[in-house]
């Protein structure tokens, strides 16, 4: 396998290039999640719904972050973690509305 850059960021450890994947549970609750938010716009099963979408996306690219499969996969972990934290943190809820 050449060692190089694009190897490095792009290649898994048999050698092919991995950009994306099927989705795993995380993202499969995730996405069921945020079409419920759409169903249930207001109230209490909105509120819970909208813990779930983030927990489980947090989860997804938390998984990402450590275990995944290059560093093209890892860097999008990161990137989806510090973006999720960071709108949830100034109040910011796209989460559940695809707004990325």
């Amino acid at each position: 396998m050449n060692n190089t850059l694009f190897a490095r960021i792009f290649r898994d450890s048999d050698g092919k290039i991995v950009i994306a994947q099927m989705p795993n549970l995380p993202i499969i609750v995730w996405f069921t999640a945020s079409l419920l938010k759409l169903v249930f716009p207001t109230g209490e099963i909105n509120i819970g719904l909208d813990a779930i979408s983030f927990g489980s996306l947090f989860t997804w690219a938390w998984l990402e972050l450590f275990q995944g499969v290059n560093y093209f996969r890892r860097i999008l972990g990161l990137v989806v973690l510090v973006g999720i934290v960071s709108l949830k943190a100034v109040g910011v809820n796209v989460l559940g509305n695809f707004g990325f």
